[in-house]
């Protein structure tokens, strides 16, 4: 087990920069649960197909996000593979899963094989391997644009010995997380690298990276994976992805493990995504995601020095309780800021 701590013992000190931004824009993030929740809603159905489109290209598939979006509306898809068409619903129903129920998804080797069977659930030629670790050797390969083949990266775990690497890696990962002494990215993107490493079924690895990507992060608290896609970004630095994964990967069962390469990608793709996070937040998208109550009171309070949250109830015809839920939210937003205390509490619009 202790070669997995070995891995993330030193890591360099710019690492960590990476990580306490991330976490300085997780933080931020908070504010935004309690936004409109039908602003929220299209938010995440536009991700769902952003990112079932974009994890389905990394491994060869055609269909762009307007093909798929057309697809979960129903409309005929005939001109493209069946093979395509099956992958892209089995992971927009699993993804869409994820989110919604992420809390209550445990991390264990019986899940990994059951979110398998959900991602290949309507893959015909996939019936006799889904949610099974692999009987037979498979390598990786790196797909080009045109899906096409252009080189194996590196062999991976043989068949015999992958039941009991990925019991090591599942116990050594649940027990990271449940001890809290290492951070959760580190223990995230080296569960992922040793995943990816050990290449456990026969296909679907890469897309089922993706989706416990996607789940872990949302369980270790970085909520606003819904509505920013973390495959369009891998997407969009393939090139990187690989190479990052390749240098880490050739290292992993050497004497000397170095998956830094691995967890620089990772933590500037997740810095990535929380700065797109709050850009959501910014002064331009802030009022499409705020309830009709709660832009009354951000809007009254953009047109005074200050006022008190009896004021901001009579100005603006909102409810009481309701206008202290706005505050509440904008506060958590740094959007505005509180003056004094006790009776004569005020607020202001940040300057």
């Amino acid at each position: 087990m202790n070669q997995y701590n070995k891995r993330i013992q030193n890591i360099p000190q710019s690492l960590w920069s990476l990580i306490n931004q991330v976490d300085e824009l997780k933080g931020r993030w908070v504010g935004g649960a309690t936004l409109n929740p039908q602003a929220l809603g299209r938010l995440k159905r536009s991700v769902l197909v952003t990112s079932t489109g974009a994890s389905t290209r990394i491994e060869g598939s055609k269909l762009s996000d307007e093909d798929i979006e057309n697809m979960m509306r129903g409309l005929s898809m005939q001109k493209f593979a069946d093979r395509d068409t099956q992958e892209v619903q089995g992971y927009y129903e699993l993804l869409e899963n994820v989110f919604s129920a992420s809390a209550k998804i445990p991390l264990s080797e019986s899940t990994i094989k059951h979110l398998h069977r959900e991602l290949l659930k309507y893959v015909e030629k996939d019936t006799l391997h889904r949610g099974e670790y692999k009987k037979g050797e498979n390598k990786v390969e790196m797909i080009d644009g045109t899906g096409k083949s252009i080189g194996i990266l590196f062999d991976t775990t043989p068949a015999w010995l992958t039941p009991k690497e990925m019991q090591e890696l599942v116990e050594w990962t649940q027990e990271a997380i449940a001890l809290q002494k290492i951070h959760p990215l580190l223990v995230i993107a080296n569960f992922l690298v040793e995943f990816l490493n050990i290449h456990p079924f026969q296909d679907g690895n890469g897309r089922l990276s993706r989706i416990l990507t996607n789940l872990l992060l949302l369980q270790a608290g970085y909520i606003y994976m819904p509505y920013v896609s973390h495959e369009k970004l891998i997407e969009d630095n393939k090139a990187d992805y690989y190479l990052a994964l390749r240098k880490s990967q050739k290292t992993l069962k050497t004497d000397m493990p170095n998956i830094t390469p691995w967890l620089e990608f990772f933590l500037n793709i997740v810095l990535t995504q929380s700065k797109q996070a709050i850009e959501l937040l910014s002064k331009e998208n802030i009022e499409k995601l705020l309830s009709p109550k709660q832009l009354a009171v951000w809007q009254y309070l953009e047109t005074v020095s200050e006022a008190t949250p009896g004021d901001t109830a009579k100005q603006t015809g909102v409810a009481r309780p309701t206008v202290s839920q706005a505050i509440d939210t904008l506060l958590r937003l740094k959007k505005i800021e509180r003056i004094g205390q006790g009776r004569t509490t005020r607020y202001r619009k940040v300057q």
